[in-house]
């Protein structure tokens, strides 16, 4: 049994086989390349797995959860954090065609509910350390609602638990990989998307595996690459931009932080030999703070490439990467529904600076768009469209969605405002859909606003960004009460709602009416600029 998802046309499909985008391999392949070598994959605070350990342990795990009842067309959810078992547990589902979804260890009991009620799991996979799984309370809540979520595996286990480690240690004999096809789902990403419900994104194994070893090639990853893995493991971007899998692909070794601060993640380069590492703005920051205040920089020396995406850097932190750590800065802009830009290793500074690159293959296409869908030229802001052999084709059973978010002729639009020029390269200027990217974390507006709108004494809400040196945006949200209610209260009935510790407002501005459009919705241009009037009036 396959699970459903949205195909690329014949046409499509036919010209990225013949273009040898697609090769009809699992991405199983990836953990089978090097399966007789001993060198180092992973790393993290705990082990160092081998590449043959990687293999065996995986074919383990999947015999077990075979024995369990594991069958291709089942779905699993997983919450596990930077640690080694996050790819044994993701290729050993592969080899099963189990198709998981992987919640970010930071999600709470909003996010993996509505993960559960979309896929119906048949596996639960967590760990029994987030704070969400200590006790019984939200894992019975949750069997509760999902009779069909059958076996639980803990990492970390209490006592008397199924665990992880237990399974994929045990011996078998004579497994047998059954992984889906290479044209159907592999697994679920997520989607930052500005809609209350956070949305699935089905990749399959070809359009995932072009994406990564296009992002090889361009980043020019090999065996002698060792990468530091310093945002959340189970983000599209240290997975494969060119990520973990793109080093394992490669032969390289990766090594797990379990945060991206500087004073985690500095003595782990300096001891493992870190050449190329992967960040967001706020924490290139930090970075940038902490090399020049304890002059730490001689821990960096083996450095030699610093990626940077998840939200617009601004030129002017650009330019310090090179000056002040001494290595050579790449701009990334992606999404976890497919396309993906780079500067290239070859471009200019000013390029390298000023853009976020662009697109891996010749076959994608992107184009900037007017808000009545018409292409605009050349350097004007826009909004971006895309298909390509990488890019997905709908999300998940969401076909309301999906009709707001492609044109007739199968194009995404992203959301995102951005310009082409006449190289190619993308400029990124900002966001059209209601959404937040705090720091490279996405906070749909209409999730937070429906939460706020559930406390008895709120009668209206809207939550918009406001600009921020470290993190680019945070989020502010304008509230009208019944009584005076103060922001601290908020925020605990917030966390009471179960959604993750990023997406609180960081601030609340409470009103007696919120502003309209001349169609009656919320006018969060307005409520904007009063933000950045506040501003003005308070520097």
């Amino acid at each position: 049994m396959s699970i459903s998802f949205t195909p690329w046309p014949a046409e499509l499909a036919t010209r990225y086989r013949e273009k040898g985008y697609w090769r009809d391999l699992p991405l199983t392949d990836i953990s089978e390349r090097h399966r007789e070598s001993n060198r180092p994959a992973i790393i993290d605070q705990e082990q160092t797995l081998s590449y043959s350990q990687l293999a065996q342990y995986s074919d383990q795990l999947a015999a077990q959860l075979q024995a369990r009842g594991a069958q291709a067309g089942d779905t699993a959810l997983i919450q596990l954090g930077n640690c080694c078992e996050f790819y044994i547990v993701f290729f050993a589902l592969l080899k099963l065609g189990v198709a998981p979804v992987n919640a970010l260890f930071s999600h709470q009991q909003s996010e993996l509910t509505a993960y559960a009620a979309q896929i119906k799991p048949r596996f639960l996979i967590a760990d029994r350390q987030h704070p969400i799984f200590s006790d019984n309370r939200f894992y019975d809540e949750l069997i509760a609602r999902h009779p069909e979520l059958q076996h639980t595996i803990w990492h970390h286990p209490h006592e008397n638990e199924c665990g992880l480690q237990s399974l994929y240690t045990q011996a078998c004999e004579g497994f047998t990989p059954t992984p889906s096809a290479a044209d159907h789902v592999a697994f679920f990403q997520l989607s930052g998307g500005s809609t209350g419900t956070p949305k699935l994104i089905p990749r399959t194994h070809n359009d995932y595996y072009y994406s990564i070893i296009g992002s090889v090639d361009i980043c020019e990853f090999t065996e002698n690459t060792r990468y530091l893995c310093a945002l959340p493991i189970a983000h599209n971007y240290p997975m494969s931009s060119p990520g973990i899998l793109g080093v394992l692909y490669a032969g390289g070794v990766s090594v797990l932080a379990p945060d991206p601060s500087p004073t985690t993640c500095f003595g782990l380069i300096e001891h493992h030999r870190i050449t190329v590492t992967a960040l967001v703005p706020p924490a290139v920051s930090l970075w940038l703070q902490a090399i020049q205040e304890w002059n730490f920089v001689q821990q960096l020396s083996s450095l030699r490439l610093l990626q940077v995406g998840g939200a617009k850097l601004s030129e002017s932190l650009a330019a310090r990467i090179p000056d002040e750590i001494g290595c050579q800065l790449q701009q990334v802009f992606g999404m976890a529904e497919g396309l993906v830009n780079y500067t290239r290793l070859d471009d200019d500074r000013q390029t390298i600076l000023t853009t976020q690159g662009c697109p891996i293959s010749p076959d994608d296409e992107v184009w900037v768009a007017d808000e009545e869908g018409n292409p605009l030229p050349p350097n004007t802001t826009g909004r971006l469209m895309t298909r390509g052999p990488y890019t997905f084709r709908g999300y998940y059973n969401s076909p309301e969605h999906n009709a707001a978010c492609f044109d007739q002729d199968g194009f995404y639009c992203s959301g995102d405002l951005i310009a082409i020029n006449e190289q190619g390269y993308i400029t990124v200027e900002g966001r059209e859909k209601d959404q937040i990217n705090r720091g490279g974390e996405k906070i749909a507006a209409e999730e937070i606003e429906n939460l706020l709108q559930r406390h008895p004494d709120i009668i209206h809400a809207a939550l918009v960004s406001m600009n921020d040196e470290l993190l680019g945006e945070k989020s502010c949200a304008f509230v009208v009460a019944k009584q005076t209610i103060k922001a601290v209260q908020l925020r605990r009935h917030l966390r009471e709602q179960g959604i993750a510790e990023f997406k609180l407002p960081d601030r609340f501005i409470f009103t007696e009416v919120l502003p309209l459009t001349p169609v009656g919705k919320v006018d969060k241009k307005l409520l904007r600029q009063q933000l950045v009037e506040d501003n003005k009036q308070n520097a």
